[in-house]
């Protein structure tokens, strides 16, 4: 599964459809990282363990193949993992933050997604080595009087985390977590959360209770108020609108991990009217032309083949650039409105030059 971020307070953006095939460049990407030892902020772990954590959930457990301590992270970080066959998929991390020995990350079987869930669930990953790269955090858990976490499905890895760390740092911070699933069965890490959150968690599963009541979990939220939410984009669509209606002075934010249907809808709109321009890659040395129907990532990828990238829909975070010189149409749902106002930087999976700029040139 791959998760994708957005925080509130920007405007909804979109996708366009590459025509480049990801599994054929992911292999190769990493036979060239493996080939080269590590490549770029890349390395090694491996899989200590796997566990069933709940119906079609395991956790995959990796440490450092010397026995180091892991770079640290803070919650809300995700993982980015090459597969064995050689599939890039981003996995937030859910075990504690303050221990740096080993990374967990949860992955649910995806039965129609593009293969990487199903290829962790069914390869035999005990002591086996996977190139990693991060952490990297794009929804870190920020300083507020309060905080309401709702967490929907396998959204709750991030949400466990974020739980955790703010019970060890901040102890006496007023929280609530609200947990929403298919049934109990498919829950995980509902026993965690217990023994972190106590009677401020409160579980809902689907079957028996019905659907999250939006209106009562955010009950006495204002303006000092952190909402986080994670979990499928319905969820997060009805979490936003109420809110929006029930408590418009807090902060919402929340991870995707899946391209909102808004953001899908308006880069389809938007690729009708797309034109070609001029890419330069600054450290590669090549100046190439982009097509109307191609995009940016496609043209990286013809020439530097192990370019980072992901779910080529604008929201996991892996394939960020930095722009040295143009201006650019942002169409993802990672980067904030004030860093898109920046001008600095951008995900050529879904993001143009804009109307009128007819170059655009990369530290790539």
């Amino acid at each position: 599964m791959v998760f994708g971020i957005f925080k509130r307070k920007q405007a909804p953006v979109v996708t366009t459809v590459t025509a480049y095939d990801p599994v054929a460049d992911a292999l190769a990407k990493a036979a060239a990282a493996k080939a080269s030892a590590v490549a770029d902020d890349s390395y090694e772990v491996r899989v200590a363990k796997v566990t069933q954590e709940a119906e079609g959930v395991i956790s995959i457990t990796v440490i450092d193949p010397a026995g180091h301590d892991l770079p640290e992270w803070k919650a809300g970080a995700h993982l980015e993992i090459r597969t064995p066959s050689g599939l890039v998929r981003q996995y937030s991390l859910c075990s504690s933050p303050s221990n740096t020995l080993e990374y967990r990350v949860s992955v649910l079987r995806e039965e129609n997604g593009r293969g990487g869930s199903k290829e962790l669930h069914d390869t035999d990953l005990k002591n086996k080595q996977l190139i990693v790269v991060g952490p990297r955090n794009h929804f870190p858990l920020e300083k507020h009087d309060k905080y309401v976490f709702i967490a929907g499905g396998i959204g709750v890895t991030p949400i466990r985390a974020m739980v955790e760390e703010l019970v060890t740092e901040q102890p006496d911070a007023e929280f609530t977590v609200v947990y929403g699933g298919r049934s109990l069965a498919t829950m995980a890490f509902r026993e965690e959360l217990v023994e972190l959150a106590g009677d401020k968690l409160t579980v809902v599963p689907q079957d028996t209770d019905g659907l999250i009541d939006l209106k009562a979990a955010l009950a006495g939220a204002d303006a000092g108020t952190g909402v986080y939410c994670c979990g499928p984009s319905p969820l997060i669509n009805a979490v936003e609108a109420a809110v929006a209606e029930h408590a418009p002075e807090a902060d919402l934010h929340f991870e995707r991990f899946e391209a909102s249907a808004e953001a899908t809808a308006e880069r389809a709109a938007k690729a009708l009217t797309d034109v070609p321009f001029e890419l330069e890659l600054r450290r590669t040395g090549v100046t190439t032309q982009v097509a109307a129907g191609q995009t940016v990532l496609d043209a990286i990828l013809k020439e530097k083949g192990d370019f980072d990238f992901s779910c080529e829909e604008g929201h996991c975070g892996s394939c960020f650039a930095t722009i040295l010189e143009g201006k650019v149409d942002h169409r993802d749902e990672v980067l904030n409105e004030d860093e898109k106002a920046n001008g600095d930087q951008m995900y050529v999976c879904v993001s143009r030059a804009a109307e009128g700029c007819d170059k655009i040139v990369l530290d790539v």
